[in-house]
């Protein structure tokens, strides 16, 4: 049967995966992408998303894309920053009161709620190991994160994450203690930062 040129041309712009929702706008019916999956053109990895038999998947992506309002924070945040060696295990994201995490929990994903007001505060946007573009909070954010739920990490992970942050070009001391005073960890900040600096 063989992927349709307007499909193809999504695929290519985002790393071989594609939506419902972007096949049926490029004018290509659900019918005819279960034509193709039926034919091994393409793969259905979950509801609504599709990628080419040969690709890689990056369910970090594909988590995203199912469910917008998350955002990888935590250990999952300190290894899309560099801030740790380790791959994590189950992703951690953070969700805003009232959404309900029951499906993401299910999905094995490590689930943190905060207030409305604060869920959107550090977003930033980093790269998957397979170039694709995810939210998550920025290093500021994660580390006052990170201490601020330090009694459910892995404190070895922290500690070290902060010894990385410290040693960093980019890093923006003065944001970091804005972000603590913001989430209420400046004394504990102050603790690791002094033995650091």
């Amino acid at each position: 049967m063989g992927v349709p040129s307007e499909l193809q041309s999504i695929l290519k712009q985002n790393g071989g995966i594609v939506t419902t929702a972007q096949a049926n706008e490029a004018e290509v019916s659900n019918v005819r992408l279960r034509l193709l999956v039926h034919s091994g053109d393409l793969e259905r990895v979950a509801t609504g998303i599709y990628i080419l038999p040969d690709e890689f998947v990056d369910w970090m992506f594909i988590a995203l894309l199912r469910r917008q309002k998350i955002i990888y924070s935590h250990e999952t945040s300190l290894f899309l920053h560099e801030l740790t060696d380790r791959d994590p295990i189950n992703y951690m994201v953070t969700v805003p009161t009232g959404y309900n995490p029951t499906r993401l929990r299910e999905d094995g994903f490590t689930v943190f709620t905060i207030k409305r007001e604060l869920h959107e505060i550090g977003i930033t946007k980093r790269k998957t190991m397979f170039g694709n573009s995810v939210t998550v909070y920025d290093m500021e954010r994660t580390i006052c994160d990170c201490l601020r739920s330090r009694n459910k990490l892995d404190i070895a992970i922290v500690t070290d994450a902060i010894k990385r942050y410290a040693k960093r070009k980019d890093k923006n001391l003065n944001k970091l203690m804005q972000m603590a005073e913001t989430f209420k960890v400046t004394k504990l900040l102050r603790g690791y930062m002094e033995v650091l600096l």
